[in-house]
C-alpha cells in the first residue's frame, strides 16, 4: 500500500528519497503550497511535512481526514497546534539532531561580527562611509576572559558552549535540567540562577525553546539587572526576548548591541533594529545551508518511514499519542 505524503514547501527531494518506494510525495512547484491549497487538499493525504513557521492551525490538522502524521521539517514545532493533533491522535514529530551545528555556528557568526564590528564596518566600508584608520579607532571586543551566560543547555546550547570554551570564555548557564557533574566538566560550564546569569554575564545567548513560560523571558525588568554593555545573542525564538522592551535598553545604551536571526514578529523586523549599528541581524538563517536543508528533509522523511513501519519516531513531540 501506497501512503500519501504532503509537503508545505519545495524542501530537497533528494533528501526524501527514503520514501520513494512506499510513498506517493508531493511537493509545490513554486516556492510554496498557500493555505487554502493546502485545505483543499489535505483530507486525502496520510502524512504532511510542513516547514518550522508555517502555521498548522486546529482547522487545517480538521480537515486531515486520512492523517497520520506531521513531520515537521525544523526543530521547533510551535508552528503547529499539537493539542488539536492530539486530540485527533496525529503523531508530531519534528528534526533536532540535524540543526544543532549549524545553529550554533550561526550563534557565533553573530557573537565574533556584533563584539569585533565586523557587519558594521563591512556596511560602512561598502557605503564609503568615513572609516577612521587610527589605532584606538573603530575598537570592539574580544571573547577571551568574557563570561557568557547561556539560557537553554540543549543540545545547541552545548554546541555553542564548546565553541566558547575553544575562545577562551567563562560560561555560567540556566536550564530547566541542569547538566550532570560529568557534563559541566566537559563544557566547564557552572549552572546559576537566572537572576545571577543575567546580572553577570558579558554576553548572553538565548538557546530555549519558546513557551508559555519562556515567552517575554528577557523583559524590561530582565535588561535592568543585566551588565551595562552586555551583548544579546538569539537563534532561538523572537518571542523569547521582548522587543520593544530590548529596544529600549539598546537606545539608551545600556545593552551594548544585539545579534538576533530570529524576531518577535518576523518577517516584519522593527525600524528601530533597522538603523542600529550596534545591532547585527540575520532573516532566520540558523540552518540555511545546502547540507542542513537535505538532512532535516532526511530526519523528517526518517520520522514519517519509521511510523508507517511500525516502529515509534525517535523525535516524537507527543508520545501520549501511543
Amino acid at each position: 500500500m501506497a501512503y500519501n505524503v504532503l509537503v508545505t514547501h519545495r524542501i530537497p527531494a533528494e533528501g526524501l528519497e527514503m520514501l520513494n518506494k512506499d510513498f506517493n510525495i508531493t511537493l509545490p512547484e513554486e516556492k510554496h503550497f498557500s493555505t487554502g491549497e493546502l485545505e483543499k487538499m489535505i483530507p486525502e493525504y496520510d502524512a504532511l511535512i510542513p516547514v518550522f513557521g508555517f502555521k498548522i492551525d486546529k482547522s487545517l490538522i480538521n480537515k486531515g481526514k486520512k492523517l497520520k502524521i506531521i513531520a515537521n521539517f525544523g526543530v521547533g514545532y510551535n508552528n503547529i497546534d499539537v493539542e488539536a493533533a492530539t486530540e485527533k491522535k496525529i503523531i508530531v514529530t519534528n528534526t533536532p539532531k540535524t540543526v544543532i551545528e549549524p545553529t550554533a555556528e550561526l550563534a557565533f557568526a553573530l557573537l565574533l561580527s556584533l563584539t569585533r564590528r565586523t557587519a558594521e564596518l563591512d556596511h560602512k566600508l561598502k557605503n564609503r562611509e568615513q572609516v577612521e584608520w587610527e589605532v584606538m579607532a573603530n575598537l570592539g571586543h574580544t571573547l577571551e576572559n568574557k563570561t557568557l551566560g547561556i539560557i537553554g543547555m540543549g543540545n545547541i546550547g552545548r554546541s555553542f558552549a564548546l565553541k566558547a570554551k575553544a575562545f577562551g570564555m567563562n560560561i555560567i548557564y540556566n536550564t530547566p535540567s541542569p547538566l550532570n557533574y560529568s557534563d559541566e566538566k566537559t563544557y566547564q560550564a557552572t549552572y546559576v540562577p537566572l537572576e545571577e546569569l543575567l546580572k553577570k554575564s558579558d554576553i548572553i545567548s538565548l538557546h530555549t525553546p519558546l513557551t508559555e513560560k519562556t515567552h517575554h523571558l528577557l523583559d524590561d525588568r530582565s535588561f535592568q539587572k543585566m551588565k551595562k554593555g552586555a551583548f544579546i545573542i538569539n537563534t532561538a525564538r523572537g518571542a523569547v526576548i521582548d522587543e520593544q522592551a530590548l529596544i529600549k535598553h539598546l537606545q539608551s545604551d545600556h545593552i551594548g548591541g544585539a545579534g538576533l536571526d530570529v524576531f518577535e514578529h518576523e518577517p516584519k523586523i522593527s525600524e528601530e533594529l533597522l538603523e542600529m549599528e550596534n545591532v547585527v541581524l540575520a532573516p532566520h538563517i540558523g540552518t540555511a545551508n545546502y547540507e542542513t536543508r537535505k538532512s532535516m528533509a532526511e530526519e523528517a522523511a526518517s520520522n514519517i518511514r519509521d511510523y508507517f513501519d511500525g516502529q515509534q519516531p525517535p523525535n516524537i513531540v507527543n508520545p501520549e499519542v501511543y
